[in-house]
């Protein structure tokens, strides 16, 4: 079956999952949640460390659960006017099939419907291989299990972007926040909507440096977890 299409209370696009019932995105607002949690709060912040101001000429983004695209589309978008090269690599075991992408109004909702196109391309690209979207901007799609991600020093911010605990509580332990650790370079940013005690614990337990810190309108709270020299 395939997920259905609904719209969240900032006007933008999200899909329910019809096997966890689950939505992708916070029904408050998909954009306002991406805006907040990983462009503003994990990316931006990121990069206005010492760490990421001395980065030199690209910046790498993870994301767990590449979905609908919003992260990926939303990071090209907000990152295109500076001087940095993003390699953007989306794990995704579950891809949103195009007839339910071309129904999706990020493009619209951001401001952005001359990159239509561009957000089309994103979704359309070959899995399995870095493919040039724009000048700055290169993303690689991979059909893979985190549990089979073998990096070390790779990636300056990680968007954890899975289903709830409740959906998917194989994703939020100990084991899988380890791999991100290691992912990750030193100083780096993890990011994720879920503020849940069993899940912060896990990133503790992993090495992670962790806090947390209020959340969009719509949430209480989100964790951003630093891996720490």
């Amino acid at each position: 079956m395939k997920p259905k299409i609904e719209i969240t209370k900032d006007g933008s696009s999200t899909l329910v999952h019809h096997k966890y019932n689950a939505h992708y995105h916070s029904t408050f607002g998909a954009i306002e949640e991406s805006d907040f949690v990983y462009i503003n709060t994990g990316l931006l912040y990121f990069l206005s460390t010492e760490s990421g101001q001395n980065l030199k000429q690209s910046c790498s983004v993870l994301e767990l659960g590449f979905g609908t695209g919003l992260n990926a589309f939303n990071t090209l978008l907000k990152t295109e006017a500076l001087p940095l090269n993003i390699h953007y690599l989306g794990i995704e075991t579950d891809p949103v099939p195009m007839d339910i992408v071309s129904q999706l109004n990020y493009p619209e909702q951001l401001l952005a419907s001359h990159k239509t196109e561009v957000f089309k391309t994103m979704h359309q690209t070959i899995w399995e291989q870095p493919n040039q979207i724009t000048k700055q901007f290169v993303l690689e799609k991979r059909k893979q299990d985190i549990m089979d991600l073998k990096v070390k020093n790779e990636y300056n911010v990680i968007y954890f972007d899975a289903f709830g605990p409740a959906e998917q509580p194989e994703l939020w332990t100990e084991s899988v926040f380890k791999i991100m650790f290691e992912a990750l370079q030193p100083n780096g940013v993890l990011m994720t909507y879920c503020a849940q005690g069993a899940a912060r614990r896990a990133m503790q337990s992993a090495g992670f440096t962790v806090t947390r810190l209020p959340g969009p309108p719509s949430k209480r709270h989100i964790l951003r977890a630093i891996k720490s020299c």
